[in-house]
C-alpha cells in the first residue's frame, strides 16, 4: 500500500497533513485521498476496520476537487462510534505511491493542527 504513518488523534477532527486536491472521499466516509502538487498520494484513513460503519460517526468536511491546506479540516469523526463499533482509532496516514520517491522520513511525537509529519523527497 506504501510507507505511512499511525496517528493516535487526541480530537473528533482530522487535518489535511499537506497542501493538495481532494482525489477520493471514501463512500463510507472514514477515508480521504489527497494528491500534492509534487505528485504524492496522501490517505488518511480514520480508525481500524472501521468500513464495517458504514459511515455512521464520520462527517466529511471536504468533496472530490476541493483544494486544501495543511491544517485544513477534512473529516470529523466521533471517537464513542468507534469504540462503540469496536475498532481503535488509531488513524492512518500512507503515501500510496512512496516508491515514486528517493526518500521519505515521519516525524513521531505530539503533533498539533497543521505540523508538517512527514518529508518526501
Amino acid at each position: 500500500m506504501g510507507q505511512g504513518c499511525g496517528v493516535e488523534p487526541d480530537e473528533e477532527m482530522v487535518y489535511s497533513p499537506v497542501d493538495g486536491e481532494v482525489v477520493q472521499v471514501a463512500d463510507t466516509k472514514h477515508a480521504v485521498g489527497i494528491v500534492t502538487a509534487d505528485g504524492a498520494e496522501i490517505l488518511i484513513h480514520v480508525g481500524m476496520d472501521t468500513v464495517d460503519m458504514k459511515g455512521e460517526g464520520f462527517t466529511p468536511k471536504v468533496k472530490v476537487g476541493d483544494k486544501v491546506s495543511r491544517g485544513q479540516e477534512l473529516l470529523a469523526f466521533s471517537f464513542e462510534a468507534i469504540k462503540a463499533a469496536g475498532h481503535p482509532a488509531t488513524t492512518a496516514i500512507v503515501i500510496t505511491n512512496s516508491d515514486e520517491f528517493q526518500a521519505m522520513s515521519f516525524e513521531t511525537g505530539s503533533h498539533g493542527k497543521g505540523d508538517k509529519i512527514a518529508a518526501i523527497n
